[in-house]
């Protein structure tokens, strides 16, 4: 009891810099270089987001799609020179990208390769007073709702002065809480953009066509209607990814994503049936055990849906 009393302590301290300060911890991140004189068009073709339109230095999120319209990975572009640009995803889905975009190059002059760059993220309100060393690396925006952030990319990003590492648990329950979605729990290759909610931020629809837009254009043509939602819930104690959740007497959805939460209980992630409206009740169970929760809309960014 003890022990895990010092734990969630612990846990607590680490909350509270991601919430009042900045917190720092590494990500496991994938990154690949695509460069040569036709990467701009080539990428222009293949993701959601408007690449030529991105300055020099300049990032945005973006999805990179099936031709069916379904996730293949999402991914941060960066533009770092007029015949080179960076996409770096969840950690385990780099190879996964470089063969999705090796399978539509077609005599393309540009050269797709893995570069073994390290990620730095930070976290809280205090990352807009912290002095970068620029030569370090890239400094990117990589701020979640409620969680101000800058990912720090490069060979070895050093911790900058006023932050402090947290452990990666501490950084789960931010992500969680605010709504962010992960390769591999809540984005799989059956996944539609419009479900989690992160459309307008990913997608522009103002460019020429790229692969997998015309489900993208469909579902934004009829109000972005899905048969479900990507939603944040409050749970009374910890659950299983995988556990199902119930409103009323319909089995909603499943949890994709859950951790203890510093303050009590537990947060999670699931994608529920468009018709709940948030916050509603909700019952979770799984072998074994169950709970009670609540299902909450997510945050700022991701509320699109």
């Amino acid at each position: 009891m003890n022990g895990q009393t010092g734990t969630m302590a612990d846990l607590d301290v680490e909350y509270r810099l991601l919430r009042e300060g900045v917190g720092a911890t590494w990500v496991d991140r994938d990154v690949t270089s695509v460069r040569g004189p036709a990467a701009v068009s080539f990428l222009q073709g293949q993701i959601s987001q408007d690449v030529a339109a991105l300055d020099v230095g300049a990032s945005a999120w973006t999805w990179v799609l099936q031709p069916q319209g379904k996730v293949e990975a999402l991914c941060r572009v960066t533009r770092l020179a007029d015949d080179e640009i960076l996409l770096d995803t969840d950690s385990g889905w780099g190879e996964r990208l470089i063969a999705r975009l090796n399978r539509f190059k077609l005599r393309t002059k540009a050269e797709i390769v893995a570069v073994p760059w390290r990620c730095l993220a930070l976290r809280g309100p205090g990352v807009a007073a912290l002095t970068l060393n620029r030569a370090d690396g890239l400094a990117l925006d990589a701020g979640w709702p409620d969680f101000p952030g800058i990912d720090l990319l490069g060979t070895d990003p050093v911790l900058p002065g006023g932050a402090t590492m947290v452990s990666v648990g501490a950084f789960e329950v931010a992500r969680i809480e605010a709504g962010v979605p992960r390769m591999g729990a809540e984005l799989t290759e059956k996944t539609i953009p419009a479900e989690t909610g992160l459309v307008a931020r990913t997608v522009s629809f103002t460019k020429g066509c790229y692969t997998g837009q015309e489900l993208v254009a469909r579902i934004d043509s009829r109000g972005g209607n899905v048969p479900r939602h990507l939603r944040r819930l409050v749970l009374d104690q910890l659950a299983p990814p995988g556990a199902s959740v119930t409103i009323g007497t319909k089995t909603s959805g499943t949890l994709t994503s859950v951790a203890a939460h510093p303050h009590g209980g537990a947060v999670a992630l699931a994608y529920v049936g468009r018709d709940v409206v948030p916050p509603a009740p909700a019952s979770i169970a799984w072998d074994g055990g169950s709970t009670t929760g609540r299902v909450e809309s997510l945050p700022s960014f991701a509320s699109d849906s």
